[in-house]
């Protein structure tokens, strides 16, 4: 590539956007990815949740080999599809330290290279393997839709007392990764309200109630993650559980960038 006068660019370029969609089970995050543009969905092995879904979908990937496979077929082959759905990244992670295993000729992931957290960061290697192939799909107009878990934990603030937050539940260096490679992270989840009650002796119970109501919420708060770049940051806190509702609110969001 020649980086001279002529190969300067301006202006906005407007391309499918690279999603991290996480929440809870049985939200329905398989749900909002197959509304997305002519979708096509990436299994991996144990997710079972697009099986009532009338979606086009990959076989189950066994291997790490099976998923890079897949992502080299949309690459290089001709098709309609516009948005890869990788179902689930909770999935994905131990066939990919699997690979990494394979490769050392080790049994378990903390033995890679002697340990010292040696195979998580090679782990992170093949992660990254993974964004230039769903960023090759990018640059040929294909988003990409990356579903995860959650799992709660305790967060020891510094500056504050610790609470319980919703976490991705990879490996924290290879979600630092895809954070960073992200343009929106959306975090999915059932509407609660907390509420006190009676417990008898004169003391109030605090109880959580579930509103039923879904929704996405496009920006980190301490007990959840969210956020995005651009566009996809300046969305309302609070979208309604739905890939259209979604791209409604960026198409709002954008009018008001352009002053409209």
């Amino acid at each position: 590539m020649a980086f001279d006068l002529t190969s300067i660019k301006k202006g906005v370029e407007n391309r499918p956007p690279r999603m991290i969609l996480l929440g809870s089970e049985k939200v329905g995050k398989s749900t909002v990815a197959a509304q997305s543009p002519d979708p096509i969905f990436l299994p991996i092995k144990g997710e079972e949740g697009i099986d009532a879904l009338d979606v086009a979908k990959f076989p189950p990937a066994q291997t790490f080999d099976d998923v890079k496979e897949a992502i080299g077929t949309l690459v290089k082959e001709d098709h309609s599809y516009k948005t890869l759905v990788v179902d689930s990244s909770s999935a994905l992670e131990p066939l990919i330290w699997a690979a990494v295993c394979k490769q050392w000729q080790v049994e378990t992931i903390e033995k890679v290279g002697g340990g010292y957290g040696k195979g998580y960061s090679e782990a992170v290697d093949k992660w990254q393997f993974l964004c230039t192939g769903f960023d090759a799909l990018r640059n040929k107009g294909i988003g990409v839709i990356l579903i995860g878990h959650v799992a709660t934990k305790s967060f020891n603030d510094p500056l504050t007392e610790s609470y319980t937050q919703y976490a991705w539940d990879i490996h924290q260096k290879a979600a630092s990764l895809m954070y960073r490679w992200s343009d929106a992270i959306l975090f999915a989840n059932i509407k609660t309200y907390t509420k006190s009650e009676d417990g008898g002796f004169n003391k109030k119970e605090v109880k959580a109630k579930s509103s039923g109501a879904r929704y996405l919420y496009t920006q980190q708060r301490p007990t959840h993650p969210g956020g995005g770049r651009g566009l996809f940051g300046q969305l309302p806190y609070e979208i309604e559980l739905s890939y259209q509702a979604w791209y409604s609110a960026v198409l709002e969001a954008s009018k008001k960038a352009k002053g409209e």
